[in-house]
């Protein structure tokens, strides 16, 4: 049996999580509404990451846990957009193609949750995955979140303007699923 577990981002982290989006295909890229010409470079990445992990809870603009598979970094989900005690958006992403599609996003996330909603005090956590993506939208589906519309928008400043599905979970409805 597999042991997953997650972790708050350390910094031997972070040449893991550029080397996932800048060695990403073109096509890949799409297929989650992100556009490789929009992506920054590998220092922009490296400065953003760092910033991130020397900033209190309460001052951080993103916040990524790490996702673990037998001991080994397989994948990261990050917030951004917080508002400390109130609300951050949620986005997930599993590295290497073959641990996807194989139910293991729906357990990094759900050990995720509870870093994102007690280190940030959120009182609702959002996702917005690309609504052409099944994927993240099967997945939180699973776990309980509410799906709330589909809409057309440009989700990031490394998006294309795409249709999202705008899904949501409250702190009252993430104590349920716990």
């Amino acid at each position: 049996m597999p042991q997953i577990t997650v972790r708050e981002i350390l910094h031997r982290d972070i040449p893991a999580i550029i080397n996932y989006w800048m060695n990403a295909d073109e096509a890949f890229l799409r297929s989650m509404g992100a556009d490789i010409h929009l992506l920054p470079n590998r220092t922009q990445w490296e400065e953003m990451l760092n910033m991130q992990l020397q900033l209190a809870y309460p001052e951080k603009l993103s916040y990524a846990t790490i996702w673990l598979l037998n001991n080994k970094a397989v994948g990261h989900c990050n917030v951004n957009m917080i508002e400390y005690g109130k609300q951050a958006n949620m986005h997930l992403h599993l590295w290497q193609t073959e641990f996807r599609q194989k139910g293991l996003g729906l357990a990094f996330v759900k050990r995720s949750l509870p870093l994102f909603f007690e280190n940030l005090k959120l009182q609702t956590l959002y996702c917005e995955p690309y609504a052409l993506n099944p994927a993240p939208n099967k997945t939180l589906e699973k776990l309980g979140f509410k799906f709330e519309k589909e809409y057309i928008t440009t989700p990031g400043s490394i998006n294309f303007e795409q249709p999202v599905n705008r899904w949501s979970l409250t702190v009252e409805d993430f104590k349920k699923i716990l």
